[in-house]
């Protein structure tokens, strides 16, 4: 099949990368979750139990987001012509609402364990403080390597992985401290550290949903993104004016659409040439997929002051 040939296609190396990362976060989470469960049989720690059922609940949502990733790095085909990377933000959704699972869950333990004085029990001593200090460290790495790829890579799914692994930081936090509390004669310690972290985990879900419903409902870029577009069309040569930009998310990605002004005088063949440079060098930004340029002879006189642009580019040298 044949793909008009101005459609961008995932390159190789992303598709990779991003589906190395989903199979990365599930092996972790297995490992995880059979140490917890291990260390959990041998010392009866309730604080390690809730982390090995945690570890369980991580595994199998990293399941379903390795299976959304690999579906979300297909290529495109006849009835997707543009790719499928706009499943992404509805991954990252499927991660909030685990996240906002989590917290609530959390949540109810802590404030039912609280006024049922059921706090307290098994620590597990040195082996479990280990195990929990091993864990905190390892979503730490998970959470770095997931953040720097999902904002290298542009996806969203995996900074939603990236922050959801941030909250495993948190819980085991938790589950320390009730460790140390009821070492310490302390186990009221465990609950209402837990009920705090259970705060920072739902704070996490909305993050995730804030930042992925702006893909879906097709809000517009930041300023900064929406001067380099304006930028790049205004450092051709023969571009006089540019005015009706319009940037939108299309999914995680960016669709621009913008009119260019150039001498009325020149030829179909010239104004093309410019017209396709001009797509090309805004292209040329990573977040960028489709770009439609019209281009108006700047006899007609349709230039519009733009008070965006001007405050995007003050002090900036430019053209009109």
């Amino acid at each position: 099949m044949h793909l008009p040939p101005q459609l961008p296609v995932m390159s190789g190396d992303r598709r990779q990368v991003v589906r190395r990362v989903g199979l990365v976060v599930l092996v972790v989470n297995v490992v995880l979750a059979l140490a917890k469960g291990g260390v959990w049989w041998a010392t009866g720690s309730i604080a390690v139990g809730s982390e090995a059922v945690n570890s369980v609940a991580d595994t199998a949502y990293s399941v379903i987001v390795l299976a959304g990733l690999y579906l979300t790095t297909q290529p495109p085909d006849f009835q997707h012509p543009h790719g499928h990377e706009r499943i992404e933000p509805f991954v990252s959704l499927f991660v909030a609402v685990g996240v906002f699972a989590a917290g609530a869950g959390v949540l109810w333990n802590a404030t039912t364990t609280v006024l049922d004085g059921t706090y307290g029990g098994a620590t597990g001593g040195l082996l479990s403080v280990g195990v929990l200090v091993a864990s905190g460290g390892v979503k730490y790495g998970l959470y770095r390597y997931c953040r720097r790829v999902g904002e290298t890579h542009h996806s969203p799914a995996i900074v939603a992985t990236a922050l959801d692994n941030r909250n495993d930081i948190l819980t085991a936090t938790a589950a320390l401290a009730g460790v140390v509390g009821a070492s310490v004669g302390v186990p009221v310690l465990e609950p209402v550290a837990a009920g705090v972290v259970s705060l920072g985990i739902i704070y996490t879900g909305y993050e995730i949903v804030r930042d992925n419903v702006n893909y879906l409902v097709g809000a517009a870029p930041d300023d900064e993104l929406t001067a380099e577009i304006l930028g790049r069309a205004l450092e051709h040569p023969r571009v006089e004016g540019a005015h009706d930009v319009v940037a939108h998310y299309v999914g995680p990605e960016v669709d621009v659409s913008l009119h260019i002004e150039v001498e009325g005088d020149m030829t179909l063949f010239e104004a093309h040439d410019i017209e396709s440079q001009v797509v090309a060098a805004i292209r040329e930004i990573p977040e960028v997929d489709d770009v439609f340029v019209h281009v108006d002879p700047k006899e007609l006189g349709e230039w519009k002051e733009d008070e965006r642009a001007t405050r995007l580019f003050e002090g900036r040298p430019g053209k009109k």
